[in-house]
């Protein structure tokens, strides 16, 4: 089995690393308003960031689309 198409790896990546810090809002969820909002004064580490706290949830919609291509 490859560690990319492991669920419950991939489930704990999303809860974990995808949503940390968890207080006082997650990361992503931060980042992502921020890019809504027009991403004004981003720097590239900031969409680094946003990438590596992406991943988790990026691997889910893989797995997820190759489940439902099944």
């Amino acid at each position: 089995m490859n560690l990319t198409s492991n669920l419950r790896l991939i489930i704990l990546l999303c809860l974990s690393l995808g949503l940390a810090p968890f207080f006082p809002e997650p990361h992503i969820w931060g980042k992502l308003k921020w890019v809504a909002g027009g991403a004004v004064g981003m720097q590239p580490m900031d969409y680094f960031d946003l990438l590596m706290h992406g991943a988790p949830f990026l691997l889910l919609a893989r797995w997820l689309f190759l489940a439902l291509k099944k």
